[in-house]
């Protein structure tokens, strides 16, 4: 009796335990909720959930985002034909995955099937059949392109986003094949071989008012990680400067920059190579509806000053309007612009990528107050000016080329951060790493302080130069 009373009452506990606990989880969760629910009714909370929605569909548009421009890569370059091959309904050999990663185009290896990644570490995938390259299209796995398919999966166009050129992979899984890098700029994608590969480059002729195959030369004159955005401005597509001070010398340049990235573009002015192009913001609006051929609004009155944009004036592409039912671009800018201001530069490591007692010499070479006086454009933390944050080129002693194709003639300070990525060609091909300033005249790090050293009369000694550099690394 005794042991029956005491297991009566010992249950008896463990039932009355066990409900105040239930009762108090349940007070505990209606708090919880409660406090959730004042918090989301603060302005705070607002503004907290409004940069996530932000990221996230900025994000969205940054990666897949076409805006419309199928109509201009498939409906008039006709690049989806070329892409598939005569064997799969389009026209000549096609575009195989081997080639395409060759052209510097990157897979998303977080796209892939488990399935398919194993039978690529295998070997049992077909790298030279374009149909492959239809089957990565499919599962949206190549780095800024989205392919349009009918229902008998026949690729009938083809569109790009600001990823093809402003995203790169890690190599994770293989050359050309890894985890998206958003922001880094491809410097192996050769935009001008691409474009040329289309079957039609009618829409430059018609610009540029030339025959196809000088369209072509131009385009593949470009190489990899170039693009010409001021060519359907000006139709200027070669610099025909002298280059001197330890530049590239030579005639007929082309006019090509390289890809700048989209990481690190807070709290700064003007972000493109040459000035006065404007905003983040601004750029994407130019880009997407001038450059990606996407349907849009857009609007710049510098742009009809016909001796400087012979072709922008005459096409009327500073009076892009379309109306606001039809617009595929505007009301999509202000998430891509938070998306792309909330990129981080990536952070080089000690030891890894820079020299820490070098670079700590350099520091000292590189300060406003030091003997280079790097800092005293290359404000830190920016590492260029806040506010307006650009050069003449007689200030910067070097040709005006590309200045004069933008509207006020300048250069801009260009912003270091991530730097050590291009010097050591970090998820890149080897042929592409380096090359510096906007069109990369400069191999090295160390060509371009050899440059300022000759340009400003530094008098740096060697020495002094490779801390300088090992510094720019530390950036």
């Amino acid at each position: 009796m005794k042991h029956s009373l005491a297991r009566t009452l010992l249950i008896g506990t463990i039932i009355l335990s066990a409900a105040l606990m239930g009762l108090l989880i349940q007070r505990g969760g209606l708090a919880v909720a409660e406090t959730k629910a004042k918090k989301k009714a603060t302005f705070d909370a607002l503004i907290e959930d409004n940069a996530e929605q932000m990221i996230r569909n900025g994000r969205q548009i940054f990666r897949f985002d076409t805006f419309g421009d199928q109509d201009f890569w498939g409906g008039k370059l006709q690049l989806h034909k070329a892409i598939a091959g005569a064997a799969n309904g389009g026209v000549g050999p096609g575009l195989s995955p081997a080639a395409a990663l060759e052209l510097g185009l990157k897979v998303d290896i977080d796209a892939l099937p488990m399935k398919l990644q194993n039978e690529l570490k295998h070997g049992r995938v077909n790298l030279n059949d374009p149909a492959t390259t239809l089957a990565l299209l499919k599962l949206n796995a190549v780095l800024g392109v989205t392919g349009f398919f009918d229902n008998t999966g026949g690729l009938t166009s083809v569109g790009i986003q600001c990823a093809l050129c402003h995203s790169t992979v890690d190599n994770s899984f293989a050359s050309g094949i890894g985890r998206r890098l958003d922001g880094w700029a491809n410097r192996d994608l050769n935009v001008g071989a691409i474009i040329a590969f289309s079957p039609s480059v009618q829409p430059f002729v018609d610009l540029l008012r030339v025959d196809a195959t000088t369209v072509r030369a131009v385009l593949n004159s470009w190489g990899p990680g170039k693009f010409d955005a001021e060519l359907k401005l000006d139709g200027k597509a070669f610099n025909p400067q002298q280059i001197t001070n330890g530049i590239i010398t030579g005639t007929n340049v082309p006019g090509a920059t390289l890809l700048p990235n989209a990481f690190g573009l807070a709290g700064f002015n003007q972000h493109t190579w040459t000035g006065a192009w404007g905003t983040v913001s601004y750029w994407n609006a130019f880009v997407a509806n001038l450059e990606m051929g996407g349907k849009g609004t857009f609007f710049d009155p510098r742009l009809d000053n016909a001796a400087k944009f012979r072709i922008a004036a005459a096409n009327g592409f500073g009076h892009v309007f379309t109306d606001p039912d039809s617009d595929l671009i505007t009301s999509k800018l202000p998430a891509l612009h938070f998306y792309q201001l909330a990129i981080p530069a990536p952070k080089p490591q000690p030891n890894l990528h820079f020299d820490p007692v070098a670079a700590a010499r350099g520091d000292e070479l590189f300060a406003a107050a030091g003997k280079a006086r790097c800092g005293e454009c290359h404000i830190e933390p920016l590492w260029t000016e806040p506010g307006w944050n650009l050069h003449t080129p007689a200030e910067m002693m070097i040709d005006a080329f590309q200045a004069d194709r933008a509207p006020d003639g300048t250069y801009k300070t260009m912003n270091l951060a991530g730097i050590y990525v291009r010097e050591l060609g970090i998820f890149m091909k080897p042929e592409n790493k380096g090359r510096f300033y906007h069109d990369g005249r400069f191999l090295t790090l160390l060509d371009v302080v050899k440059s300022y050293n000759d340009r400003f009369s530094l008098n740096l000694t060697d020495q002094e130069m490779n801390d300088i550099v090992e510094y720019l690394k530390s950036l």
